[in-house]
């Protein structure tokens, strides 16, 4: 078993300005599903060596000029760790000019792009993204409104984990952390969240 921590949206100040090192305790791996300080992902590695992976939110346009250190942006690739296939697609519905902000045409575009890798490595068993699939945890708004390809994904490839954040527990009042889709298990990272992944 693998215990990985997931983290979106809200630094947690357990893990921050109040660290408490039991939260790390026998963690393998962590993943950042977006709109997190690059301090707080970078202070992180100092207190662990799981690896910690991270994608874009539409609010992490400064990472163009400093991203997380010690840490690894795995936008539109598939990284495998421990067996266990991860891809990364960052961003959110575009509402501005925004870099990390993408139409539903450009979001399906980035996955046709990762045909062949995907082909070659039989698919994926986690699809790591900033942003929800569309009416599965999104909202109402254009800004929060999740991506159809990302349905239409998990018809296709099936992976066991959707993990996304972008929608805060305070945004809705039926707020769910866990929902299924077909073989998917989808879970909103928002602030922090636990994952035990069968070896």
């Amino acid at each position: 078993m693998s215990k990985i921590l997931i983290l979106a949206d809200e630094a947690d100040p357990m893990l921050w300005e109040h660290l408490d090192r039991r939260r790390l305790e026998g963690v393998d791996l962590i993943l950042s599903a977006g709109d997190l300080p690059a301090s707080y992902l970078s202070f992180l590695t100092c207190f662990t060596n799981a690896p910690i992976l991270y994608i874009h939110g539409n609010h992490d346009d400064r990472y163009a000029q400093k991203p997380p250190e010690g840490c690894e942006c795995i936008e539109d690739t598939i990284y495998t760790w421990n067996g266990i296939r991860i891809l990364g697609l960052g961003g959110s519905m575009r509402y501005n000019m925004g870099l990390n902000q993408y139409t539903e045409k450009q979001m399906r575009k980035r996955i046709r792009a990762l045909r062949f890798s995907l082909w070659r490595k039989k698919g994926v068993d986690i699809l790591l993204a900033h942003a929800p699939a569309y009416h599965l945890g999104d909202d109402t708004d254009l800004c929060h409104t999740g991506f159809s390809c990302f349905v239409s994904f998990m018809d296709k490839y099936r992976p066991k984990y959707f993990i996304h954040g972008h929608v805060h527990q305070s945004y809705k009042y039926d707020f769910k952390r866990v929902r299924e889709y077909k073989d998917t298990q989808i879970i909103n990272a928002y602030k922090y969240y636990y994952l035990d992944y069968p070896d």
